[in-house]
């Protein structure tokens, strides 16, 4: 689903924010990135987004050379990848259906599929009522279902979120990680960053703990 092969991305000559990284992440996992800032977390995502290129070594995710895509391909590629946020990053200006509608149009989806699939997204976040509100009229906790909503709509087959209760009491905290959880047992490969070591011991999940650059600890779930 994932590999990344003796990866290393320098920004200036000799400073590596990833250090040779190799790492495999299969499909319908559950994984947890975890480490200080500057660790290389940002960096990681950047490359799985090809927001950025490797210095040297190869990306594979879903079958797809990321070295060999062309600029073209790109759009299409980030179809397949759901990202969330700690910073909600929803439309101020536009209510919570068209918030999500619009990830669906960027993709020229038929009208007539947002109009079932956005309800359905809602639904599956518990804000089938609130669609006609506006991001301002939202908690932090309900702004990042809408934020979960949007990346669900499109059904990827990888969601990626980045700091996703940084913003949230506990209480938020559990309930969007709840979401994630149900996303990843529907089939979605979900990838969280996160400072929140509470949320990570107790969800048992695969941990990949980065240092400077460097993958130090790479530790599966425990138990059944």
């Amino acid at each position: 689903m994932i590999e990344l092969r003796e990866v290393t991305k320098e920004y200036s000559k000799g400073i590596a924010a990833l250090n040779d990284v190799s790492l495999k992440i299969e499909q319908g996992e559950f994984v947890f990135v975890v480490g200080d800032s500057g660790a290389g977390k940002s960096t990681f995502i950047r490359l799985l987004m090809k927001e950025l290129e490797p210095t040297s070594g190869k990306i594979q995710v879903m079958g797809q050379d990321l070295g060999k895509l062309s600029h073209k391909q790109v759009p299409f590629y980030r179809r397949k990848i759901g990202v969330v946020f700690q910073d909600f990053r929803l439309l101020k200006d536009r209510n919570v259906y068209e918030n999500i509608a619009f990830a669906l149009r960027v993709t020229e989806t038929p009208s007539r599929v947002i109009k079932k699939k956005v309800p359905a997204a809602l639904s599956l976040v518990g804000l089938a009522q609130k669609y006609k509100s506006f991001p301002k009229e939202l908690s932090g906790g309900e702004q990042q279902r809408v934020a979960i909503a949007r990346a669900i709509v499109n059904e990827p087959s990888i969601l990626i979120a980045d700091e996703p209760t940084g913003n949230l009491d506990p209480a938020n905290s559990w309930e969007i990680m709840k979401l994630l959880e149900e996303a990843n047992q529907r089939g979605t490969t979900v990838i969280v960053v996160t400072h929140n070591h509470e949320i990570v011991k107790m969800m048992n999940k695969r941990v990949i703990t980065m240092k400077q650059g460097n993958v130090v600890s790479d530790e599966k779930k425990v138990g059944v």
